[in-house]
């Protein structure tokens, strides 16, 4: 039997930078990853150039029963340093609007650069290989796998969440926390396309393709980024940020023009040109498909039209209500909300309270994310700071 001082279970962003930091130390590692390749969700991420870290990245950009947990960790590996990281490797990048980082190239640059240096460290990784059975002994743990057992002194749990079965997700982290007795928080789907009834679907399916730059509010949080219709209803990242935040039966407010107040304008195409149609003057505030979906039944002239009917259009354009049936689930999620409860783990090193040398970093832990950039850095954060210490 083979004996490793850390064994990481799973071979994605958190697992291998803690790999990295732990080989890094002198510590024998073992990486298990049950896919045929490590680090698939970093290869297809950011339409394939890995949206790697977001420059503006707080506290406030987490959702977590705990939003300061991850202070700590962000605190000992910023985004900053993982830049610097990837500059070392000559890895060229750009910042988009909202301090995204991706890469100029490919989204596999980075697993790459991550597996170079797992070498480097002398990091063992097992991939194609299944975690069946884990015992806890004196001293450390024992782990069955479908190649052989091995014992350990730590023990990391990196195997994220539920999000993307297809890709092998799983609930299998949560298992590992509640078999030694580390709470659980509730779990659903993060980042996830919402979904529609059969109505609303007939009314905005013809729009499918349109983008604007849109304000979408569900209760206390707003979000502004581009909103997408497609074929099952309403998409884009002001949609998959506000997921996060929308629970069945609420209803989102949606602004398609946050520059531009409709009602003033349509007043001025009143009055420089009223014989044109409601829905031409629309067309030039808005997608014109779009636009004759949000006039109705209000046609005809401008010029015929009071101020209350253009404020009810103005209204239909700053303030569309809408309430979504569900969300598309797991299948698209991005990410998993919920997970390990912090109340259980050390902020600092990611260490059960409870259960010495068993720690659990990555989306496993119930610290998520906006889009953008912010989900890889905890990654590298939680999977750095476990490093120092396993």
């Amino acid at each position: 039997m083979k004996n490793f001082d850390v064994v990481v279970i799973g071979a994605g962003a958190a697992g291998m930078m803690c790999a990295i930091e732990a080989g890094k130390r002198g510590r024998s590692v073992l990486v298990i990853e049950h896919s045929k390749k490590p680090g698939e969700k970093i290869r297809i991420s950011g339409g394939g150039r890995c949206n790697f870290t977001n420059v503006d990245t707080s506290a406030k950009n987490f959702i977590s029963n705990n939003p300061k947990f991850c202070l700590s960790a962000l605190s000992q590996f910023s985004p900053l340093d993982f830049i610097d990281l990837v500059d070392r490797e000559g890895i060229e990048w750009h910042k988009k609007v909202l301090g995204q980082l991706f890469c100029d190239e490919s989204a596999t640059q980075i697993v790459d650069m991550l597996l170079r240096h797992m070498a480097a460290a002398k990091v063992t990784l097992w991939t194609d290989s299944e975690v069946r059975a884990i015992g806890q002994r004196e001293g450390g743990y024992l782990i069955s796998t479908g190649k052989e057992s091995v014992e350990c002194a730590s023990l990391v749990v990196a195997c994220g969440g539920k999000s993307i079965p297809k890709m092998g997700a799983s609930n299998f982290g949560y298992k590992i926390a509640e078999q030694f007795g580390v709470r659980v928080n509730e779990t659903r789907p993060g980042l996830v396309p919402l979904t529609f009834e059969p109505g609303f679907l007939a009314q905005t399916t013809p729009l499918a393709g349109v983008s604007v730059e849109a304000v979408i509010t569900c209760g206390k949080k707003s979000f502004r980024e581009a909103l997408l219709f497609t074929h099952r209803g309403l998409s884009g990242p002001v949609v998959l940020q506000i997921s996060s935040y929308w629970r069945q039966g609420n209803m989102i407010n949606i602004n398609m023009s946050p520059d531009v107040d409709i009602f003033e304008a349509l007043k001025q195409a009143r009055d420089e040109n009223g014989k044109q149609d409601v829905q031409t003057a629309l067309t030039h505030l808005l997608p014109k498909s779009l636009a004759h979906m949000l006039v109705g039944e209000d046609v005809g002239r401008i010029a015929d039209l009071g101020n209350k009917k253009l404020m009810n259009i103005a209204a239909r354009v700053h303030n569309w209500q809408v309430k979504p049936t569900d969300s598309e689930g797991y299948r698209t999620a991005e990410v998993t909300l919920g997970g390990v409860d912090t109340r259980d783990l050390q902020a600092r090193t990611l260490e059960a309270r409870k259960v010495p040398g068993l720690y659990f970093i990555g989306e496993v832990v119930d610290v998520t994310g906006w889009l953008g950039g912010y989900n890889f850095q905890w990654a590298w954060s939680s999977g750095f700071s476990a490093g120092q210490v396993v």
